[in-house]
């Protein structure tokens, strides 16, 4: 059996899916360290971006892929990067392979296109590790449909199995957590070894070669400009938009009090999602909004943590 994930990330959970001595695994992770942790559990190892990647079609028994949770930045549209993942991958996948696709549940609709024409014996789980209920995340299995699958495939089938999704993003709740015991098992088709070709940029050689040009060391002053200390004793008492400005500019980073009360400071941006859902003309339209708001990270002598929004 040959399988891959794209993003394979330090390749620890990889090697559990894909464990046996039969198997060839493949990964393909764009951070460095990941990357180095990740190429001791796996046959073969591509160090870049995904959509640089190259692979021969259908070549492939299973695909664990779980990609990035936001969107792709352009100029004309910007769409959800789970979708473009699994629009770059799935092609990889010979029919009757398995896929295992890790994303947040309300992203299934995004995905469905895709699904719902190429893919059948679906089947979707929600996940219950906190982390995973952090983000919602749910994981789905299925089995790549054959071309003449694909021909006979009516398009009444295709609504109707996009309807589904949409009626589990609705309710994920109702969504089944994924068993301990397996409730249902796919047959993995063998497979032969293959080969990733990376057409991207060498992202580290990069890197290293870049501090030892003059454009670099002409630019590194303006860049890495030194960081001012502050110091004093303010005038007068701080108003809330006088500390707000300053933990956003992190000058109120380091570390504060004496004694047991001793701790570290770090404040930060983070990211984060509002979702409305309104009715308009007898359909549920979904509306999200971001937006930033500030994070601080305490940590204290004693050991105890406290993360503050």
């Amino acid at each position: 059996m040959s399988s891959t994930r794209p993003c394979i990330g330090d390749g620890a959970a990889f090697s559990q899916i894909a464990s046996g001595e039969k198997v060839l695994r493949y990964g393909i992770e764009l951070e460095a360290n990941r990357a180095e942790e990740a190429r001791l559990l796996v046959n073969d190892l591509i160090q870049g971006n995904c959509f640089d990647v190259q692979c021969p079609v259908e070549s492939l028994s299973l695909i664990n892929l779980n990609p990035p949770y936001d969107f792709e930045l352009s100029e004309q549209r910007s769409q959800r990067m789970e979708r473009l993942f699994l629009d770059h991958v799935y092609r990889w996948l010979k029919p009757g392979g398995v896929l295992a696709l890790a994303i947040p549940g309300q992203r299934l609709c995004e995905a469905s296109s895709i699904l719902s024409v190429h893919f059948r014996d679906i089947r979707v789980y929600r996940l219950t590790e906190p982390e995973s209920t952090r983000y919602g995340q749910v994981v789905l299995f299925g089995v790549r449909r054959t071309r003449h699958e694909r021909e006979r495939l009516q398009d009444a089938e295709i609504t109707r199995v996009r309807r589904w999704y949409e009626l589990l993003v609705r309710d994920s709740d109702g969504i089944q957590p994924l068993p301990s015991v397996p409730d249902h098992q796919y047959a993995v088709p063998t497979g032969e070894p293959v080969c990733l070709v990376y057409r991207g940029l060498p992202l580290d050689q990069i890197e290293d070669l870049l501090v030892r040009s003059s454009a670099y060391r002409q630019a590194a002053p303006i860049l890495f400009a030194q960081e001012k200390e502050s110091a004093g004793r303010p005038l007068t008492p701080l108003h809330g938009g006088h500390v707000g400005l300053l933990c956003t500019a992190g000058m109120l980073n380091g570390v504060f009090g004496e004694g047991e009360a001793r701790h570290i400071a770090n404040w930060q941006s983070i990211k984060t999602v509002d979702r409305t859902e309104e009715e308009e003309d007898g359909a549920t339209v979904i509306r999200e909004k971001e937006r930033f708001s500030n994070e601080l990270t305490l940590v204290f002598s004693s050991g105890m943590t406290a993360i503050l929004r």
